[in-house]
């Protein structure tokens, strides 16, 4: 991190954000610990990819918020701070509807979503795929989410982030391997998986 990227996080209202996230604690992560050091977990990541936009780096603290508790209502987050409007609408883009199945979901974003919607996502699966342990999960979940992963999450990441696309790439490659997991499974729309 350089100075200025030091210089614009040090002014930036992140604890207001990262209290609200706290709500996450009382959910249980399969892979154990809890929401609350996911999201804490995705924004480390975010800025690992330098990415010092406030209204991103914001609601990757609570980015899950929504989904998983009900305790935090949209005003608290809206009337926040100056930038609590504009982390809302990203979270409302990045949260999961009731009447979306995973698919239709991911297929939003990546079709309509914003650009920051779009690197949230990303970072979000790297820290998903990260903590994908045989202990944890049986290989047809696995085979799922990679599935998405490729379908999905991997375009998002090559219309974002270079960097971010060769992450996700090696991370599947790497689960695929270690789970034995066919490789020549990919989306149609795809030209060549190798890429």
């Amino acid at each position: 991190m350089d100075n200025t990227e030091k210089n614009a996080l040090e002014r930036m209202v992140l604890a207001p954000y990262i209290q609200k996230a706290t709500a996450l604690r009382g959910k249980y992560r399969y892979v154990g610990g809890n929401q609350f050091r996911h999201a804490l977990g995705t924004f480390a990541i975010l800025l690992d990819y330098h990415y010092i936009d406030p209204v991103l780096l914001k609601a990757s603290i609570i980015h899950d918020v929504f989904e998983d508790v009900k305790c935090v209502s949209p005003e608290e987050i809206i009337y926040l701070d100056k930038d609590g409007a504009e982390v809302y609408k990203l979270v409302q883009e990045v949260t999961r509807s009731n009447n979306e199945t995973k698919d239709q979901f991911l297929e939003r974003i990546l079709k309509k979503g914003s650009k920051n919607a779009k690197i949230l996502k990303c970072a979000d699966r790297i820290s998903n795929l990260t903590d994908l342990h045989t202990d944890i999960f049986d290989k047809e979940f696995i085979n799922k989410y990679i599935l998405e992963s490729k379908n999905w999450v991997i375009p998002m990441a090559e219309e974002v982030n270079e960097n971010m696309l060769y992450e996700l790439k090696d991370i599947i490659r790497r689960r695929e391997k270690h789970f034995r997991i066919p490789m020549h499974i990919w989306p149609l729309t795809r030209k060549n998986p190798e890429d």
